[in-house]
């Protein structure tokens, strides 16, 4: 039975279930907070200072989805007051290097993504 569960994973058909780990893992703060993962583990607070911009309420989603995914551990550290750290499973350093192979082409290639925005503007 599994076999035949995967062949039928599609991304592109509507009701598949891939699509809502795709969505959870590039959305913009998904595809941030593995890739800041993917350099080591992480608590909240130094997770959130590292993904600029993201609201507590959803890091704190994202990460949930993500974990939910298998893509990323929760680990509760003890101490006084509890502490959590966030790490990537081996799914979700997989993941995570093909992201950021894609965050180095677009870094690398803002030069022309910026020419191609002029261009279109102009007309």
């Amino acid at each position: 039975m599994i076999e035949d569960e995967a062949f039928a994973v599609d991304v592109f058909a509507r009701a598949c279930s891939s699509r809502e780990t795709l969505q959870d893992v590039t959305g913009r703060w998904g595809t941030l907070a593995l890739v800041a993962l993917h350099e080591g583990p992480y608590r909240f607070s130094a997770l959130r200072r590292r993904v600029e911009g993201v609201s507590e309420r959803m890091l704190s989603q994202t990460l949930q989805a993500l974990e939910r995914d298998g893509l990323v551990n929760r680990e509760v550290l003890e101490a006084i007051p509890p502490k959590v750290e966030y790490s990537l499973t081996d799914l979700g350093t997989e993941v995570a290097s093909k992201l950021q192979a894609l965050i180095d082409v677009v870094e690398a290639r803002m030069a022309d993504v910026t020419a191609a925005r002029a261009r279109y503007d102009a007309r």
